[in-house]
């Protein structure tokens, strides 16, 4: 069983490897993980094990506040009430601290910027009373900030100490040994020792730790509002989840809570509202803005039967739909599920990360105590010892460690889902920075998935009359080259016609009377079936598309072939462009289909691909991808995410090209919601670019702690007399941390691959081509249908040569690339029993 928790009282990457730890331990665990940015933990248990109470008893035993989470609270930080709450108390603890430091510092410091002091506690004689105030001017300071004393001892109890404990042990040490200052100098005034009245005078350190525990507070409240961005993308998302839906029942329509929408309930929806759950249109029609699932700009037309997602708007009309997923199973809920999931999931890099955070806070207080006891061997003063170990504690903190890959991770993460791009773990993005060879699949990856008209060809017919005739005679055809031809006739608005007597030949077409005239469509066995001949361009013609991959569907009327159309499943109009940017991006693109060769070289050779391999079996697909991996490749698999199932699992990385399908979700490590091959290239660089950002800020975090820590030990002072205060430590550790998230949010600025224009009509229809030769003979003797019958049959023996005859005018209409001479039209004619009286 899986089972997400919130958990309190994590303020740094120790907190959560302990947390981890803790759980990790606990009987029938076996897997956790601890997002530190969310506040949240997902444990893997054995139900027959352990419980939840179990898990909860580990965290809490080892300093933390945990619950399980029943699935109404937000995950993201930006969206937690209570985390608004804590922004605000931080607000007030820093006014409040700034207010008395800022006192604190003109009693401290004033003489030495020249500032006057009251009478009272001017001079050595009266350094008790400044000292007291001193002391009294920290204490509020101290009080409203004691969390970072009450979480650090207790992690010190537990033997789990964090960030917080170094700055309690810190502050704590300034503020004690300021305090036994006070008292030497009471007892000094009192035995009249001026001289050790003096010295301690000027070793009081209740300003440091007042300036510790001020600075530390700033930090982490820039921090915190710097973090709460990382979860902008999560919360976009929730908030296009509508409060409710309309839903009829009893016959009745009523409005109810989203929660509170069953599958199989009928929803309604209106224009300007947003659709509340998944499910099947049963009444009406609208157009649906489905821009926030699918990146589609234009408004998507959507009828009886057609699938609708939850959250897409309705920008006009009136339907009603059946529910078929409501809650967390809706296509939202995954897509929210999956960015707070690789989030929380740690890549591998992560994992050096956090094992190194969760042993550097004894390792630093030991370091810490090591100087003081080298220092005071040396020979140096308590108080100058004591000043250099606090500097360690404080400049020490792993915040910037801690932060370095989570905030880098959940920015990367979210600007991906702002994008259409969901990646299923924090180990796939990490993983695909490292891709140089990517397998596209052809149908559906590279080309839309569906056949469409390609060309369209008339002979001696307008274009209109053609498609008019292809629409009429297809639209009673449910082949899917059919569809193509109905799809794009219609799309052009031509008249259907009356089709009788249809018919379907297997293996070759259909025939049918359009408006009473034998009409047939279908490939070339048909025409040949039937005795109809091409013309020798119509020929060549159709050789042509046949070597293009596309499909040639001939048309004919009355015995005449009339027209061609060319039907193939052609390129996405970003494919060739994702294409070369992925070539950019110095990675090897394959393209693997089961299509036979001159189709898959046709593609290709669109494409810009050399590598290509063709008839291959779905199951093939994989061992394709495997010897890749042996040629030491690191492979992404590019898919549909069904078919292409296990050569996703095989690769790398599996990219799956599904509109957020639940196949595609489950198969795939990356899922591309707007089924576009350019987001691939957007989803590497995206990688590409996080996981820079991550080794910058583990440079810049690693890099600080190395010179600041030797600095603040004391390292420059014996040569240089450069030492590091505790306030300058405490400033420069909040500093890191800041800088570390801030860096991390520049990833927001990702900006995607610009994508190519696109026609709206991409396909075209050539005018109709006209015989190249044209003879009419004028024939007496014809006096039925019958005569009409015998002189066109006399003359269609002679090859490629088109005949029409019309009794009324007593003419017959020749049309070809070659007409015979007049002798032997003549002959032809007089043989069948007519006289030829002229030519024209």
């Amino acid at each position: 069983m899986k089972q997400r928790f919130r958990v309190g009282g994590m303020s740094c990457a120790a907190c959560s490897a302990h947390v981890e730890k803790s759980v990790s331990a606990v009987p029938g665990v076996s897997e956790v993980q601890v997002n530190l940015l969310a506040g949240s933990m997902a444990v893997q248990y054995d139900e027959t094990v352990c419980d939840a109470q179990k898990i909860i008893h580990a965290v809490e035993s080892g300093g933390y506040t945990a619950a399980a989470d029943d699935g109404k609270q937000q995950a993201a930080p930006v969206q937690d009430p209570k985390a608004n709450d804590e922004l605000r108390e931080m607000k007030t603890r820093i006014v409040v601290s700034a207010v008395f430091l800022i006192i604190l510092m003109v009693f401290s410091m004033g003489p030495m910027l020249g500032l006057p002091l009251p009478a009272f506690v001017s001079g050595t004689e009266n350094a008790f009373a400044l000292a007291l105030v001193q002391f009294l001017l920290t204490l509020p300071i101290v009080f409203i900030n004691r969390k970072y004393y009450i979480n650090g001892f207790k992690t010190l109890l537990h033997r789990a100490p964090t960030m917080d404990a170094l700055i309690a042990v810190g502050s704590g040490a300034a503020l004690v040994y300021g305090v036994y200052a006070l008292f030497q100098i009471g007892y000094a005034c009192a035995a009249g020792d001026m001289h050790t009245v003096h010295t301690y005078a000027h070793d009081l350190y209740f300003e440091s730790a007042g300036m510790i525990l001020t600075l530390v507070t700033l930090g982490k409240f820039f921090e915190v509002r710097a973090k709460r961005k990382t979860g902008e993308a999560i919360a976009a998302l929730m908030d296009l989840r509508p409060q409710t839906a309309n839903v009829l029942r009893g016959g009745q329509e009523v409005s109810v809570p989203i929660e509170e929408v069953c599958v199989g309930d009928l929803v309604v929806v209106r224009g300007g509202q947003s659709v509340p759950v998944d499910g099947e249109i049963t009444e009406g029609n609208a157009f649906l803005d489905e821009s926030a699932i699918t990146g589609e700009s234009m408004p998507v037309e959507k009828h009886t039967g057609d699938a609708v997602i939850g959250a897409t708007v309705s920008k006009s009309g009136y339907f009603v739909m059946k529910a078929a997923r409501v809650g967390d199973d809706t296509t939202l809920s995954q897509i929210i599920r999956l960015v707070e999931e690789a989030g929380a999931s740690k890549a591998p890099i992560a994992k050096l990360a956090d094992k190194v955070a969760g042993v550097f806070v004894p390792v630093v207080m030991g370091i810490a105590l090591l100087t003081a006891i080298v220092w005071l061997m040396y020979g140096e003063t308590p108080s100058f010892a004591l000043t250099r170990a606090i500097a360690v504690l404080v400049i020490s903190c792993p915040c910037a460690l801690g932060l370095a890959t989570p905030v880098a991770i959940m920015v990367g993460t979210g600007v991906g889902a702002k994008n259409g791009v969901l990646f299923q773990s924090a180990e796939a993005l990490e993983n695909l920075h490292n891709v140089n060879s990517v397998i596209l699949d052809k149908t559906g990856t590279v080309t839309q998935g569906r056949p469409v008209v390609t060309d369209v060809k008339s002979f001696g017919v307008e274009p209109d009359d053609l498609l008019s005739l292809a629409l009429s005679i297809e639209a009673k055809s449910d082949h899917p080259l059919a569809d193509a031809v109905v799809r794009y006739a219609r799309e052009r608005r031509v008249r259907e016609r009356t089709a009788t007597d249809f018919e379907m030949v297997e293996g070759q077409g259909v025939r049918a009377r359009i408006d009473g005239v034998p009409c047939m469509a279908g490939n070339r066995r048909m025409l040949l079936a039937n005795g109809l001949a091409l013309s020798r361009s119509a020929q060549q013609m159709g050789e042509a598309l046949a070597a293009a991959g596309k499909t040639p569907l001939y048309f004919a009327a009355n015995r005449q072939v009339v027209g061609i159309f060319a039907v193939a499943d052609v390129l996405k109009p970003t494919s060739r462009a994702a294409v070369e940017a992925l070539q950019r991006l110095n990675i090897e693109v394959t393209l693997l289909t089961g299509d036979n060769q001159a189709t898959a070289r046709s593609i290709a050779g669109e494409l810009g691909v050399r590598d290509v391999v063709a008839e291959v079996l779905p199951q093939d697909k994989e061992r394709v991808v495997r010897e890749k991996q042996e040629q030491g490749r690191k492979v992404a698999m590019i898919g549909d995410g069904i078919n292409d199932a296990p050569a996703l699992a095989r690769a790398d990385v599996g990219i799956a090209i599904g509109a957020g399908t639940d196949v595609a979700i489950s198969s795939a490590d990356v899922v591309l919601m707007k089924s576009d091959l350019m987001d691939a290239v957007d989803a590497i660089r995206l990688s590409r670019r996080t996981m820079r950002n991550i080794r910058q800020n583990l440079f810049w975090a690693f890099f600080y702690n190395c010179i600041g820590i030797p600095i603040a030990a004391g390292v420059l002072w014996l040569p240089l007399h450069i030492g590091l205060s505790p306030m300058i430590g405490a400033a420069a550790m909040s500093l890191s941390s800041v800088c570390v998230v801030s860096n991390a949010l520049r990833l927001k600025f990702f900006q995607s691959t610009p994508k190519p224009a696109v026609e709206p009509d991409q396909y075209f229809v050539l005018p109709k081509e006209e015989a190249k030769m044209k003879k009419v003979i004028k024939i007496e003797g014809m006096m039925c249908e019958h005569c009409v019958a015998h002189v066109k049959k006399a003359l269609e023996v002679f090859p490629g040569v088109a005949v029409e005859v019309d009794l009324k005018s007593g003419t017959a209409t020749l049309q070809g690339d070659v007409i015979p001479d007049e002798a032997k039209l003549t002959e032809a004619v007089e043989q069948a029993g007519y006289k030829v009286v002229g030519f024209a």
